[in-house]
């Protein structure tokens, strides 16, 4: 048995995980910068509309994880918001200067939390030394840390986790994310022994807009009439493949 995670870019996003039969989302923006904080809009009316778990990311701007004082004020207001608007729990991660695990303001939005449980997010796969970290996150009495092994991709870290996993002897739950999808989740499972999955589960939806202005762009490297959702469909084929027979 293994519970599914679906990091959810929108409202819309995180229906199509609970329809599809996650367990819970990691609520997100800005997936293109590895995910941002989501709005006060965004998760109010998740955890107004959806029985399944709602755990924002609070992460004030994308690139590293070293916070300047203005950012980590941020990060405070936001995870009292997710307090206030009863959110399952928040995912965070903040490193020091040398890679390491930033135990001390780490420990104080812990603290600020409660009774909210704190994850740990992929801050973790940029720190100096995965093993000594994963020390840190279980002295700090984080439940859950989302890893790709510090590789690009699960599969290519799955020996690393598969190693992280046996090292946190069920002290804390790892749980392996990047690249996941419907053909390769079977091998992550097996490989790592690992519990819990994280995915996206993302398709491109296309605009519907008639009249297309291509001359100009919004920041979109790619395509300004398209964006990225969860699909229900994928979602569904996740789950469905682990529980079919091998």
């Amino acid at each position: 048995m293994f519970d599914l995670e679906i990091c959810a870019n929108s409202y819309t996003s995180a229906l199509a995980a609970q329809n599809g039969g996650a367990k819970r989302i990691e609520l997100c923006d800005n997936m293109f910068e590895g995910g941002t904080t989501p709005s006060y809009a965004q998760i109010k009316l998740c955890k107004e509309n959806l029985s399944i778990q709602v755990w924002p990311i609070i992460r004030p701007r994308g690139g590293d994880f070293l916070y300047s004082d203005i950012e980590f004020n941020l990060m405070k207001e936001d995870v009292k918001i997710c307090k206030s608007l009863g959110c399952d729990g928040v995912v965070l991660g903040i490193l020091d200067e040398d890679g390491g695990i930033d135990t001390h303001r780490c420990a104080e939005l812990i603290a600020l939390a409660k009774p909210m449980p704190v994850a740990f997010h992929r801050a973790f796969d940029m720190s100096k030394n995965l093993f000594n970290a994963l020390e840190d996150l279980i002295n700090l009495g984080i439940v859950r840390v989302l890893t790709s092994g510090a590789a690009a991709t699960a599969i290519e870290g799955k020996e690393v986790i598969g190693q992280l996993v046996k090292q946190a002897n069920d002290r804390i739950e790892i749980m392996p994310g990047a690249g996941v999808n419907p053909q390769n989740i079977i091998q992550l499972l097996a490989s790592t022994a690992a519990k819990t999955v994280h995915a996206s589960a993302r398709v491109f939806v296309k605009s519907k807009m008639k009249f297309r202005n291509t001359n100009s762009t919004m920041g979109n490297e790619t395509d300004e009439y398209q964006h990225q959702q969860t699909a229900v469909e994928i979602v569904k084929q996740l789950i469905e493949n682990v529980k079919a027979p091998l």
